[in-house]
């Protein structure tokens, strides 16, 4: 038998792993276009790898239907990763986040190890090979190259991913693969990625970062509320609690849908517990100006656009802000709407919604339903999980049902 796995990311490598472990006589084939394997496991967790996480059920996903995860994070749950990685000589940390690490803390080793499986094992690696069509002819496949051409494959994984990080040579041609087997796909969209915000004063409150809650709004509904860091930027905002809530919001962006977020400086107080301090702050010291005061609470780069927004001059005194004015300040600091306009893009995301759609795809083996001896695994397929090691997981999982698939006779 003869097998080719399309794209040496996670979900690719652990099905070639697989593979090879089930059936030793079996040719097995990874292609990947860049210099190495792994270059997304390269770049997770900030270049320390969050190589999975300890928790994961099908809530931490997205897609058409993120139950279709159940199966695959049941039969490779995280006690048959960690057994897998010790098979390899990999050995874990695991946070109380339940964020997983390499005990090395480093994301090299984590590619090195699964190099030296997939050499010992007989996996022919092919680097700097970017697959540009696959065809299938009396029940044998094809793939080629820009200048090469590889026959007689029984079987075809497609597990290169979506278009989050083209400097990591990702693209979406893995589409163009399944479309060209009749398969459909929802539209594709950046996630775990910045927002882009309406309003014209982000240059001046540029690096501001601030513990926050985040509420998200969908066509005015509250969808999503999220406590963390937020970073306001030269495009709009960014930081973990972004990151997070971005993926509801870039997906639902890419429906047309009218998104929002408002922003709480102060979650532990009150509306009105806050007015009053802001009342107190001003009544102790008269004379001064509103915007020092304010500087005491906030940062220097937000009170002026906040005194803006509530219409009152930089130069007004503490005494000269009424109660309605103070209310305003208030009101503004518990709920600072934002109206999303766009994501940073695939450039600055760091996974992919959408994808080929699961309900054409087996949640068992991961073969396509419109095409024997086809298969899919990871980001190509239109689930996508949420910051802290989920993408890997899946990736790990599915990859590695699909690497069982591939060497079962049919």
């Amino acid at each position: 038998m003869k097998i080719a796995i399309i794209g040496a990311g996670a979900a690719g490598i652990i099905a070639a792993i697989t593979a090879k472990r089930l059936n030793k006589n079996i040719q097995v084939d990874l292609f990947d276009a860049n210099k190495g394997i792994g270059k997304k496991i390269l770049a997770s967790g900030n270049g320390r790898c969050n190589i999975s996480n300890s928790h994961v059920t099908p809530k931490n996903y997205l897609g058409e239907n993120p139950d279709f995860t159940t199966y695959a994070l049941k039969e490779f749950d995280f006690k048959a990763f960690e057994k897998f990685c010790k098979s390899i000589g990999l050995l874990l940390d695991i946070k109380e986040t339940n964020k997983v690490y390499p005990l090395s803390n480093e994301a090299k080793s984590v590619t090195r190890l699964l190099e030296l499986t997939l050499d010992s094992l007989g996996v022919k690696v092919y680097l700097d090979s970017l697959i540009k069509d696959i065809n299938k002819e009396n029940e044998k496949f094809s793939i080629k190259t820009a200048d090469k051409e590889y026959t007689q494959y029984d079987k075809v994984l497609i597990s290169n991913g979506l278009g989050a990080a083209p400097q990591l040579n990702a693209n979406e041609s893995g589409l163009d693969f399944a479309s060209k087997f009749e398969h459909s796909f929802n539209p594709t969209y950046p996630s775990l990625v910045g927002l882009h915000t309406d309003v014209t004063y982000h240059s001046r409150m540029q690096g501001v970062k601030k513990e926050c809650n985040v509420s998200l709004f969908i066509n005015g509904q509250l969808e999503q509320e999220i406590f963390g860091d937020v970073l306001f930027t030269k495009y709009g905002v960014s930081g973990f609690a972004i990151l997070d809530i971005s993926q509801v919001a870039a997906y639902n962006l890419s429906l047309y849908q009218d998104v929002k977020i408002a922003i709480n400086f102060f979650p532990k107080l009150h509306r009105n517990d806050l007015s009053d301090q802001i009342q107190s702050l001003f009544k102790t010291a008269p004379k001064q100006k509103a915007l020092d005061i304010l500087t005491g609470m906030i940062s220097n780069k937000i009170a002026p656009v906040l005194l803006e927004i509530c219409k009152i001059q930089e130069d007004t005194k503490a005494e000269q802000v009424n109660a309605k004015q103070i209310k305003a300040i208030s009101y503004q600091l518990n709920q600072w709407k934002l109206k999303i306009t766009d994501t940073q893009g695939f450039g600055h995301a760091e996974a992919s919604g959408g994808g080929v759609r699961t309900d054409e795809v087996d949640n068992r083996t991961y073969e396509s339903k419109k095409c024997k001896g086809l298969y899919f695994a990871g980001e190509v397929l239109d689930i996508v999980g949420n910051r802290g090691g989920f993408n890997l997981q899946f990736a790990w999982a599915s990859g590695y049902l699909a690497g069982k698939s591939l060497v079962r006779k049919s």
